[in-house]
């Protein structure tokens, strides 16, 4: 399992029946986890006075319970040289995906360990947290999401981390055909991430279903791929989702005509009071040699 374990600014402190406790900052929030399906081993005072509390609705969706009033509406938190706005969203979300830091720190090796000129692109990019860390270490990045407002959080996380005048393109747009269109420019790139959802619609009603669009997705962006790349990221949360069918998927594409490495697995958070790690999704590398 890849683990995100150097974090400062956020923890898993607790887990059970289907919640996490978890620290932002100084700011701790109680959010539901399908994972999770291990009873607390103790309710104490630390999970009674979580500054927030979202709850599932048995109708679907939910909201949050505010225990403490001076929770402000988004703060911010860093992990090493990155920094990111967070923000209690009505989908339980906060803007971040705390375990993708493992990632990170291997797409920013990758790129400052190329040692020539990396352009990466960064699809389904929600609030940018790889588009960051890339263009950190000093890649040009094209950020492509069909969420205006989630490509406005980017920019500002872009800026929080100094990155205001780094090379980074913002692209709201449907992603698949963002592909199509770059195939037909000519333009190509030397690294792929992608988080695709299990089901989507883009900006004018384009559907996405992983089950049936992701295999050609990969083969259209095996055409927009340089001729030397450097790597390719899928991460995945969709439920029953195995990282051999990552392996599969990058060893009939990328493998297959660029050979070089895979790596599959799941990713993971490391839980403070019981020393187990959270599993939070999986993901599928391709590196070349």
């Amino acid at each position: 399992m890849h683990i995100a374990d150097q974090w400062e600014d956020f923890e898993v402190i607790d887990t059970g029946a289907g919640d996490k406790l978890e620290r932002w900052g100084n700011i701790v929030l109680r959010r539901p986890d399908p994972q999770i399906i291990w009873p607390i081993q103790k309710e104490d005072e630390v999970w009674r006075k979580a500054d927030a509390h979202y709850h599932r609705s048995s109708s679907g969706g939910g909201e949050w319970s505010i225990k403490n009033k001076k929770i402000p509406e988004r703060w911010t938190i860093g992990y090493k040289d990155l920094r990111f706005h967070i923000k209690p969203t009505s989908f339980k979300h906060t803007g971040l995906f705390p375990e993708q830091a493992a990632n990170w720190d291997w797409m920013m090796n990758k790129i400052r360990q190329a040692n020539r000129p990396i352009r990466v692109l960064n699809l389904f990019a929600y609030s940018g947290g790889a588009t960051v860390a890339c263009a950190k270490a000093g890649a040009e990045v094209c950020h492509v999401d069909a969420s205006k407002g989630m490509v406005q959080w980017a920019k500002e996380n872009a800026q929080l981390s100094g990155l205001v005048d780094a090379p980074i393109r913002y692209i709201t747009d449907d992603v698949f055909k963002f592909v199509q269109r770059e195939q037909r420019r000519g333009r190509t790139y030397d690294a792929i991430i992608m988080d695709p959802p299990s089901y989507g619609r883009g900006p004018k009603g384009e559907t996405w279903k992983l089950e049936e669009n992701l295999f050609p997705f990969l083969q259209t962006c095996m055409t927009i791929m340089s001729d030397n790349p450097l790597f390719m990221l899928i991460n995945s949360y969709t439920t029953g989702l195995s990282p051999t069918v990552l392996e599969h998927l990058l060893s009939m594409s990328m493998k297959q005509k660029f050979g070089g490495t895979i790596t599959c697995g799941e990713i993971g958070l490391p839980i403070t009071r019981s020393g187990l790690v959270l599993p939070c999704g999986i993901l599928g590398r391709w590196e070349s040699n």
